[in-house]
């Protein structure tokens, strides 16, 4: 694939991000393989699409009206990368915190490898820290006078 056709690639499963998690989770059928590996922000590492879905699932229940913005989109060999700018209210429980109600806005760093028009392994890194204290959950240091 050149590399237009995988920042393509890149901005299609953002735009199905953007119409919800059915659109989301029908998407990835068809832009990911079924042996996916998924390395999470937080360490985390999941394997196969089935898997990777339901973390999808529980990130649309907790935040039902996500929205990505991509800032950049970067293609080279088998690789497109995209940071992006998420936004979403924290309205279902989400890692045992209850719902919030709050508006949150994250940065994410994610690249993936694609093979044969599909990702294999995804690579992604966010603000986890600047995230939990939107919600609350970690403390924002006070800053000294």
């Amino acid at each position: 694939m050149s590399a237009e056709d995988l920042k393509v690639l890149g901005r299609r499963y953002i735009e199905e991000l953007n119409k919800g998690k059915a659109a989301a989770l029908a998407a990835m059928d068809e832009l990911y393989a079924t042996d996916l590996v998924f390395h999470g922000g937080g360490g985390e590492e999941t394997r196969g699409i089935e898997n990777y879905k339901q973390s999808v699932r529980e990130f649309f229940n907790a935040f039902p009206d996500l929205h990505w913005t991509i800032d950049d989109i970067i293609a080279e060999g088998d690789k497109v990368v995209a940071r992006f700018t998420l936004t979403g209210t924290h309205e279902g429980e989400f890692m045992g915190i209850p719902p919030t109600n709050k508006k949150v806005t994250m940065w994410v760093i994610s690249i993936d490898r694609i093979v044969g028009g599909k990702c294999v392994e995804e690579w992604e890194r966010m603000d986890t820290l600047g995230f939990m204290q939107q919600l609350g959950a970690v403390p924002t240091p006070k800053k000294e006078e």
